[in-house]
């Protein structure tokens, strides 16, 4: 599976931005609270940050943590117009997670938007070599150290390239952005946006569950592409059904980062009326690789497929002992992008994520993605779990993903959380938990009904909760599976 190269226009995406400036200052680039920030205006900010920046002695990456605002997103452009490579980790990590980071990266200043550079003592690790490095980003670091992505300009140019034109981001367009900028999404939310003089609106990190106030925002500033995650579509879709309003602006809506349960993707085309529809499957590692666009009336009780290799994209599905599988079949999938990184810094380099082609038949670099999908005779390609994901309940292979994709393709479900706990008879156990739907009258007897038509006995989970409680997220915007199924078998017990 692969697709015609990307090609990156001989200007990169920072010089796009800088052009934009220069042909129209006083377009708008950037809308937050309310206020408006022109091309000029953030470009002349840059400007003024690279003097400073250009004070800080070079050899090594610098460090920002990345704190929503105008002023954070000069700094960021600062450090690519100056071709410094710029960590970029969430603001909500601990102080011990961050030195650790910042070691492993080199890391020896840490900047703040119109202040002073905070420097770090010396350190005894030696520099990663980053030339030609752009971003490094970080994994969600759900089980220990987030992983050090570096993302080089020739990968972020030319995914900006395929982003603007599949999208159709040009001088006015505006783009809405729910992210963290920490996150890879906002390569298409913000930096191609802005490359192509396309308008951002940033939605404040402390309204980012408020429904009310995501759709008076999306009301006000007329978005034509939105990208989020399933989180902010359930938030945006309750609070226009309570209002009886729909959001005929949005041309393009893409959600990606994980399952959207089947009420809100049932609920999208009344929603967003005019919009084309997208499920997008990528990872930080890689950024997007396959696009799949919804045509028609969604079936909930199927699940979506991954779509489309983009344009330069190859893909592999890769049996338990290495063997590339060509038909039907469930394997690893492998993925090589023409906008991935070139590996993981530190530690995580010697992870055996990024391999060659398993039978050697290529040059490329693949990348492990840990995602097990299946291929159906008509080679259509649907996530069914992860390779992590996989226990065994009385010797049986249970595909815990597999468990609650089936809770949320019930009409009834809003979210769930799945996982196997140990147990002294049976090693490990299924429990789940699913918050229904307001007035679905759903409870467990039905629910477990639906499960037993489409799992093995040993899938069923030994204990399911229905609440209407909302389930606990991370930061990220997950439900968090430990939290939510932990602590409300502890409230039953």
């Amino acid at each position: 599976m692969d697709g015609t190269t990307i090609a990156a226009g001989p200007r990169s995406f920072v010089d796009g931005i800088v052009d934009q400036a220069r042909r129209n200052p006083e377009a708008t680039a950037l809308v937050w609270r309310g206020h408006t920030v022109g091309y000029g205006a953030l470009v002349g900010r840059a400007q003024r940050e690279r003097e400073r920046l250009a004070r800080i002695p070079a050899g090594g990456p610098v460090a920002l943590p990345a704190v929503k605002s105008p002023r954070t997103l000069a700094l960021i452009l600062a450090c690519l117009l100056a071709r410094r490579p710029l960590l970029l980790p969430s603001p909500t990590l601990g102080e011990d997670v961050l030195d650790r980071l910042y070691k492993e990266a080199g890391v020896r200043h840490v900047l703040s938007p119109g202040g002073p550079a905070r420097a770090l003592q010396e350190r005894r690790r030696d520099r990663p070599g980053l030339d030609g490095t752009a971003l490094l980003l970080t994994t969600s670091g759900s089980t220990g150290l987030p992983k050090t992505v570096p993302l080089g300009f020739p990968a972020l140019d030319r995914f900006t390239a395929w982003a603007g034109e599949t999208f159709g981001i040009g001088p006015g367009t505006t783009v809405l952005n729910y992210a963290p900028l920490n996150f890879d999404v906002c390569l298409l939310d913000v930096w191609t946006t802005l490359a192509r003089g396309g308008r951002v609106v940033l939605v404040d990190a402390d309204r980012v569950t408020d429904g009310g106030r995501l759709l008076d925002l999306v009301e006000r500033e007329r978005p034509e592409v939105v990208q989020s995650v399933p989180v902010f579509y359930r938030l945006l879709a309750d609070a226009a059904r309570d209002r009886g309003r729909t959001l005929p602006s949005v041309r393009h809506a893409i959600f990606t980062g994980d399952t959207l349960p089947a009420p809100v993707l049932a609920a999208l085309p009344g929603l967003l009326p005019d919009a084309r529809l997208y499920n997008v499957y990528g990872c930080t590692e890689t950024n997007d690789s396959f696009l799949h666009e919804l045509r028609g009336a969604p079936d909930p009780g199927r699940p979506l497929p991954l779509g489309q290799p983009l344009p330069g994209v190859g893909a592999l599905l890769v049996s338990g002992d290495g063997q590339v599988l060509d038909g039907p079949g469930t394997g690893e999938l492998y993925v090589s992008t023409p906008f991935q990184s070139e590996g993981y810094l530190g530690a995580a380099a010697d992870s055996g994520a990024f391999v060659p082609h398993p039978e050697g038949a290529d040059t490329r670099r693949w990348f492990r993605s840990g995602d097990l999908v299946r291929r159906s005779a008509d080679g259509v390609l649907t996530l069914v779990g992860r390779t992590d994901f996989q226990v065994k309940v009385r010797g049986v292979r249970v595909n815990l993903q597999e468990v609650e994709h089936l809770l949320l393709a019930h009409p009834g479900i809003a979210e769930a959380a799945v996982l196997a706990l140990p147990d002294p008879v049976s090693g490990r156990t299924v429990h789940a938990v699913a918050r229904r739907n307001p007035g679905s009258g759903l409870d467990s007897l039905a629910l477990r009904g639906h499960l037993a038509r489409g799992l093995s006995r040993a899938a069923i989970p030994s204990t399911l909760l229905i609440t209407d409680e909302p389930l606990p997220r991370t930061a990220t915007g997950k439900v968090d599976r430990e939290r939510a199924v932990r602590v409300h078998f502890t409230k039953e017990s």
